[in-house]
């Protein structure tokens, strides 16, 4: 009797095994805009959120007034130089950068300009396009747009857990600076905090 009822608890686990892997995971598509949050890390919504607020923020500033009425008619032109990540977990900066510019450009009030290795890349396609490219196709040498400003930032993180609470708190701080002057024209910051909460069964 008793090898018998070992018997079916070993079927029925089997079983259970069996039909958990038919069941597999279900994936559906949604739309990139809806807001999916499926733990409290730092996610696709909080780039382009702290982005679209931040860029909207800059421009409320006097400096790009100032600007203006220095050089009228001019866009003024900024280079994102670094926006490190100091948090606990990995953040896809680029992303983050790349949210940035899309909010700044979309706004018309800005231009952005590229640095660093793009910048050296780009440069040695135009050195290459100065030998081998056609007169009336080829770029021109020296005629680089400089930048006017330079946006540096940091993303920074706290975590707050008792028991199966967690609060998870993000502050992003960006600051525009006058490539000329040294200034600091705008200081940006946007806090986020999520709080996460789970049964007593399960682990963070």
């Amino acid at each position: 009797m008793a090898v018998l009822k070992v018997k079916r608890i070993v079927v029925f686990i089997a079983l259970a095994f069996f039909f958990a892997g038919c069941m597999g995971p279900k994936v559906s598509r949604v739309s990139e805009d809806s807001v999916t949050d499926l733990s409290d890390r730092w996610n696709d919504t909080d780039s382009k959120l702290v982005a679209d607020e931040m860029i909207g923020d800059m421009m409320t500033f006097p400096w790009i007034k100032r600007f203006k009425q220095k050089k009228p008619g001019k866009v003024p032109t900024v280079l994102i130089q670094s926006v490190r990540n100091k948090s606990h977990e990995h953040i896809a900066i680029d992303t983050f950068i790349n949210d940035i510019k899309r909010a700044g450009i979309r706004s018309g009030e800005v231009d952005f300009v590229v640095g660093g290795a793009e910048r050296m890349d780009i440069r040695d396609e135009r050195k290459d396009q100065d030998i081998y490219a056609s007169d009336d196709t080829r770029a021109a040498m020296g005629q680089e747009t400089g930048a006017d400003f330079v946006l540096t930032g940091t993303i920074n993180s706290m975590v707050d857990q008792v028991g199966s609470e967690r609060v998870t708190f993000y502050q992003i701080d960006l600051k525009l600076v006058d490539m000329t002057t040294n200034r600091e024209v705008w200081n940006g910051q946007k806090k986020i905090k999520k709080v996460m909460q789970r049964s007593k069964f399960s682990v963070f």
